[in-house]
């Protein structure tokens, strides 16, 4: 087996995730996750009428987690535009530095919300974005199986939990419940977490299908 070293070719990144629960998201305990290159998405949040930039890290159906750039308290009223022209007002629930968590007045719905995002700009098709999905499943490599659990699934890959380390550029197949096998790559590994990048994309449909069903 390589060092760890030679079985990274390329780190995990920290992208805005989506989840079907209703609860708003929680607060992330510090040194949990991996170091993370950052690709999140930015977002406008409204406060005392003022339209300002935030960082969204995390959308549930019942609020988001998001980092930002004034001073917020707990029982602040806001509104989150997560769609061109349309805003979802929430009251903060907790403040944490500059991240705090936001509860949406009424739950919105993630499944029209992806769908609009992976339409993209100008009618272009675009790759749904990370979802959370809290799996369990196995990974072949060859002849063997590994038990794993998902952290989160878009339509061109999983990031999943995995006792055994894996070498980056491994074929595997992705085997989750109530999802057909999958075949993929491994992209990354580190810290018992991996990349597995899927060798043909996802359909919509099917992905927020086995989603709905999770």
């Amino acid at each position: 087996m390589a060092g760890g070293t030679e079985m990274l070719s390329a780190g995990p990144t920290e992208e805005t995730t989506f989840s079907f629960s209703g609860d708003a998201p929680a607060p992330c305990a510090r040194g949990d996750e991996p170091r993370r290159m950052t690709t999140l998405r930015v977002g406008t949040i409204t406060i005392e009428g003022r339209r300002e930039l935030c960082l969204i890290r995390n959308v549930s159906a019942g609020g988001l987690r998001a980092h930002v750039y004034s001073p917020l308290k707990a029982g602040d009223r806001v509104s989150v535009e997560l769609k061109a022209n349309q805003q979802t007002p929430g009251s903060v629930s907790w403040v944490d530095g500059a991240t705090v968590g936001i509860s949406f007045d009424e739950e919105i719905d993630i499944a029209g919300l992806l769908a609009s995002q992976a339409e993209g700009e100008g009618g272009l098709k675009a790759r749904m974005p990370r979802v959370e999905a809290d799996c369990l499943g196995e990974l072949r490599i060859g002849a063997r199986l590994y038990p794993i659990n998902t952290c989160d699934i878009s339509q061109g890959g999983a990031r999943i939990e995995v006792d055994h380390p894996l070498r980056v550029g491994e074929n595997v197949v992705l085997t989750l419940q109530k999802l057909r096998p999958v075949q993929g790559v491994v992209r990354w590994y580190q810290d018992g977490q991996s990349g597995i990048g899927f060798n043909q994309v996802l359909p919509f449909h099917e992905l927020v299908a086995w989603l709905r069903r999770h």
